[in-house]
């Protein structure tokens, strides 16, 4: 009976890809995609995250946010892996055109080019896009 339950709940895990294109400061878009992303988890969800356009700003090291009187939360990145949330993916174009490469950021991430993003896009059951 257990595996049973097992098969069942597999099957109810969905693969989650949120993708975030905003700059991490001005809206509220991506802070707000952060917490649905780490309740998504809680949920036991197959989460992803992807990083494309000004998004791929919301990973750069040293954001200081004071003077537009917001909190930097890009550190709150570094708590994914606790979260078993460890698919996070970034346009190679992106940082590129933002003079950016993978040093730059304050997590690991894949950096990926814009076909095979487009791949990893058409594998999932659900995306969210900030």
């Amino acid at each position: 009976m257990n595996d049973e339950f097992d098969e069942d709940a597999a099957s109810t895990i969905k693969r989650f890809m949120f993708v975030n294109r905003k700059a991490p400061h001005g809206t509220i878009y991506a802070l707000e995609a952060l917490e649905v992303v780490l309740i998504s988890a809680a949920f036991d969800q197959d989460v992803s995250l992807a990083f494309l356009d000004d998004g791929v700003l919301q990973l750069r090291k040293g954001q200081d946010a004071k003077a537009i009187e917001m909190k930097n939360f890009a550190p709150t990145y570094r708590a994914l892996e606790g979260y078993d949330i460890e698919k996070l993916y970034v346009e190679r174009e992106s940082l590129e055109a933002r003079g950016m490469t993978a040093d730059d950021l304050v997590v690991p991430v894949e950096v990926v080019d814009r076909a095979r993003m487009s791949a990893l896009m058409s594998e999932q059951d659900v995306i969210m896009s900030f």
